[in-house]
């Protein structure tokens, strides 16, 4: 009995040496899945949205379980702050007066977000649909011969074809294409009036902070017909009238109107902080810890919902739980990073931790970081992102991986590295993509993106915890995991290589005919110009001289203030045309001659 006594004794005294010298690892577990998710995506913080006290709340638990897993805490005690456009709303400078009537504010009328604040009394003319244009085949100029120079213009919305799919006048009927054509004839200001083929029902359009980041540079509102009738009495006519004429005859008319108004607008916009939260663990390495490897997800989703905020309901105020996006992706590397940690020592390269925000207001966190980065941004050689993580098809298995081709050898490595009994790879080679790895693509370095699949509860209040298939998500995570160790551990850092445009795709149906070749700054809303993050090699405008940063304030001698006006006045050239562009290169005036 003794000598069993001792054994046992000596058994238990080397599985307490043992323990100290490996380590307990903290797997990644259903359970731990579940846990975070399920505080993320919980009623109570009210859908995460950016610049609420729910979603710093949000940012303080990632935070503090990051913290937890003995990371190094960056920035402002982990948070990485930075401003957002939480909304805009009329201020209480807004007036019109058409001779004694007075106009009464979100029942007559409503000035656009993208107004800018001023007030004027002028003359108005009235122009068709208000578009200068000549497309292959049909040319339609609505101020041809008339003067509008410091007037305001009441301009029908939308165009002769509403019900037509692949209309000839898509590329030209947006509010903001119209409201540059306006610009460019000198107008003070615009009234948009909606004819009852667009919209019988007359309603104003609703405020959204996307159209509220940067101003137009004149005022812009939207009338009520009964508003724009009391404009055209002179004239013996109304909206619904002409609108019928102009569609029929497909041609300009424009009438002035022998009527002066009297405009203030004044728009307001709200802005709220938010962060990123980022955490940092050292490699252990003494080259290569050095080197960064970065996993990030972003954690803020849409709130309550409503119109403009990216709701599949906009129709709904409800809490809008994001559980897969993105509550899956946060809770994959909270949970991927702990088991790292607890493996000491074994990563060579040091690994940062990136929990995004405001990701669904346009790629804002990751955009933030990746031009005001915590560490050497250079020196990144590798940035996974897991966006909605959580709803793998038990069926299919498939994952999609995204960046594949964003790295030599990286597509192999990846597909080496899965285990086919539980995943199906569905590998895409671009870079660019709708999530913040784009961010971080657009500064040449190499991305995976990981996805399974948009489901029918995407962006609306139905995303909730119960939803997930966590057992997926634990399969994904553990992929995931294994990729990151093996690249994080190579010897050599993966070699960057362009895979796809470092641009969106042009949205609509009809493409624009020409390029630049540069990644425009969609995110800043403070320059005045369109700055070019990135010109391609071997484009027009690299061919031209233009480079990295150059903001770009003209095109052919016509102004650009925005993303809105540049892509305006792309649509206005043709393939092999030449054509000037002015940009600001370090306060300096450049002019650059560009061949398309």
């Amino acid at each position: 009995m003794r000598i069993i006594i001792l054994f046992i004794i000596g058994l238990t005294l080397y599985n307490c040496a043992h323990h100290d010298t490996q380590p307990m690892v903290d797997n990644i577990t259903v359970e731990e899945l579940y846990e975070h998710v399920a505080f993320l995506a919980s009623d109570s913080l009210k859908g995460r949205k950016p610049g609420t006290p729910e979603g710093d709340l949000a940012a303080a638990y990632i935070r503090d379980q990051i913290k937890k897993s003995g990371l190094q805490l960056l920035g402002d005690n982990g948070f990485q702050y930075f401003d957002v456009v939480t909304d805009v709303e009329p201020g209480p400078v807004n007036s019109l007066t058409i001779n004694d009537f007075t106009a009464k504010i979100n029942e007559d009328y409503i000035p656009l977000a993208f107004s800018k604040d001023t007030s004027a009394q002028a003359e108005v003319v009235f122009v068709d649909y208000g578009f200068d244009f000549d497309d292959d085949s049909v040319a339609w100029h609505s101020y041809k011969n008339l003067d509008v120079k410091g007037k305001y213009v009441l301009i029908l919305r939308g165009d002769p074809d509403p019900e037509r799919g692949n209309s000839v006048f898509e590329s030209y009927n947006s509010l903001r294409h119209k409201v540059l054509k306006a610009k460019d004839q000198g107008v003070l200001g615009l009234l948009f009036v909606s004819g009852k083929n667009i919209d019988p029902d007359d309603a104003l359009i609703e405020m959204t902070v996307n159209d509220g980041r940067t101003s137009a540079g004149v005022q812009v509102i939207h009338i009520k017909r009964a508003v724009a009738d009391k404009l055209l009495e002179k004239q013996n006519v109304t909206i619904e009238a002409l609108e019928k004429e102009i569609n029929e005859n497909r041609q300009p008319k424009s009438i002035q109107l022998n009527q002066v108004i009297s405009l203030s607008t004044q728009i307001i916009k709200k802005t709220a902080r938010t962060q990123n939260v980022v955490g940092l663990l050292p490699g252990n390495d003494a080259f290569l810890k050095n080197e960064y490897i970065v996993i990030g997800a972003h954690y803020d989703h849409l709130g309550m919902g409503g119109t403009g905020s990216g709701s599949r309901r906009p129709d709904t105020m409800a809490v809008h739980n994001g559980a897969d996006d993105n509550a899956s992706g946060v809770a994959s590397i909270i949970e991927i990073v702990e088991k790292i940690a607890s493996m000491k020592n074994e990563n060579k390269r040091s690994l940062i931790f990136i929990a995004f925000g405001a990701e669904e207001m346009g790629l804002l966190g990751s955009k933030f970081f990746t031009d005001h980065p915590l560490i050497d941004i250079k020196n990144v050689k590798t940035m996974f992102n897991l966006d909605m993580v959580g709803s793998l098809n038990k069926e299919t298995k498939a994952l999609t991986v995204g960046g594949t081709g964003t790295a030599v050898g990286l597509s192999d490595l990846v597909t080496q590295l899965v285990d086919t009994t539980k995943l199906v790879l569905k590998q895409s080679t671009e870079g660019y993509g709708p999530s913040d790895h784009a961010s971080f693509y657009m500064k040449d370095i190499p991305v995976l993106f990981f996805f399974t699949g948009v489901t029918q509860e995407y962006h609306t209040p139905d995303d909730i915890v119960d939803s997930l298939n966590f057992a997926g998500q634990k399969i994904v995570s553990d992929y995931v995991y294994n990729l990151a160790m093996t690249i994080d551990n190579r010897s050599e850092a993966l070699v960057f290589q362009e895979a796809g445009p470092k641009a969106p795709m042009e949205s609509g149906r009809r493409s624009l005919k020409v390029t630049l070749g540069i990644m425009p700054d969609f995110a800043s809303a403070n320059t005045k110009g369109l700055r070019a993050d990135m010109v391609i090699k071997d484009k027009p405008a690299y061919r031209a001289g233009m480079q990295n940063g150059d903001i770009i304030v003209a095109m052919d001698g016509k102004p650009v203030a925005d993303i809105y006006e540049y892509m305006a006045r792309l649509k206005e050239f043709k393939k092999g045309q030449r054509i000037s562009v002015d940009v600001m290169r370090g306060g300096e005036k450049i002019v650059l001659i560009v061949e398309l």
